[in-house]
């Protein structure tokens, strides 16, 4: 997709998806054979169920018909969300990973997997979880200092709900 294609698109599209109350996040045109498909994905702090991704569908579709921004051909409209392993560029991407684990490529230190505790304008506290028996480690990441960032996706994570539950239950079997 062209430079300006994508302006246009994002100029277009991105006051919609704000009235619906999400972030635009991303627009790609691809060619699939004879035909294009334009994905969008959006986002918010709360996230995005498939109800909202729904309604900005609908009113993107609507106003995509109404302009000539996709040309004359045909083309297939796709709204989704980032996905569970998304990269991290924008500080509120950051802010929305609180409390996930994730995979920094930092600028001299090499890689990093650590859980993001908190964020502020500068950069992130992490902590990293210990290796081998050790406690995790707290440690402070400058927004400077990390070249990409990407959430990881964990299958056996107990919630810490999940965590306290077990413990209050234990303590009333014992009691």
């Amino acid at each position: 997709m062209s430079t300006t294609q994508s302006e246009r698109l994002r100029e277009l599209l991105e006051p919609l998806v704000t009235s619906q109350g999400l972030d635009l996040e991303e627009i790609a045109v691809d060619s699939v054979g004879r035909k294009r498909v334009l994905r969008v994905v959006v986002d918010s702090d709360t996230g995005a169920d498939l109800d909202r991704i729904a309604d900005v569908s609908r009113a993107l579709s609507a106003k995509l018909d109404e302009t000539d921004a996709m040309g004359e051909g045909e083309y297939t409209l796709e709204v989704g969300t980032p996905g569970a392993e998304r990269s991290l560029t924008e500080h509120r991407h950051y802010v929305r990973a609180t409390d996930r684990l994730v995979k920094f490529q930092l600028r001299e230190d090499g890689e990093l997997v650590a859980r993001v505790l908190t964020v502020d304008d500068e950069g992130v506290d992490v902590e990293v979880p210990g290796v081998k028996g050790r406690k995790a480690t707290a440690r402070r990441i400058a927004f400077t200092d990390i070249d990409k960032a990407r959430v990881q996706v964990e299958f056996n994570r107990k919630d810490k709900q999940d965590a306290q539950d077990a413990k209050d239950m234990k303590e009333e079997e014992e009691a």
